[in-house]
């Protein structure tokens, strides 16, 4: 691979599949998901925001649903379309409603984020993923 090449190989396409799960999955998990995850969890009274008017708890549900469970799901590659479709809803959320009257730097990382999850939805799970190792088995069996 030359350092000036514009040729990509389904080798990089499949790291950067790979990199982008690993980044955007790990960074949402870890600096979102999980402090969300143990609030959800503890014995302290629930206190969040209740766009649709579900209730506070399960606003909460919704939200660790995403940025921790279906996080973890893109790490691994495991459902991966699928995961994406509520990370993307709240990005999109996040961004265009919670932080609408916010300046361009509080919206900034979610949209961010909404990029690597609309990239990783547009690239697939990659050669690197839990899809791919069952669907290979699929095939063989």
């Amino acid at each position: 691979m030359h350092l000036f090449s514009s040729g990509t190989t389904t080798s990089n396409v499949d790291f950067s599949s790979l990199l982008l799960r690993i980044v955007g999955g790990g960074f949402m998990l870890y600096g979102h998901g999980l402090g969300k995850f143990q609030k959800f969890f503890s014995d302290d009274a629930i206190q969040f925001i209740d766009p649709f008017g579900i209730g506070a708890t399960a606003s909460l549900g919704l939200v660790v649903f995403a940025e921790f469970i279906c996080a973890g799901l893109v790490i691994f590659g495991l459902m991966t379309r699928y995961a994406l479709i509520p990370l993307i809803f709240t990005m999109v959320y996040a961004a265009f409603v919670a932080h609408s009257a916010d300046p361009f730097g509080d919206k900034e990382l979610a949209l961010i984020y909404l990029s690597i999850y609309l990239s990783i939805l547009l690239l697939g799970p990659g050669k690197y993923s839990l899809d791919r190792m069952i669907s290979k088995r699929r095939a063989t069996v």
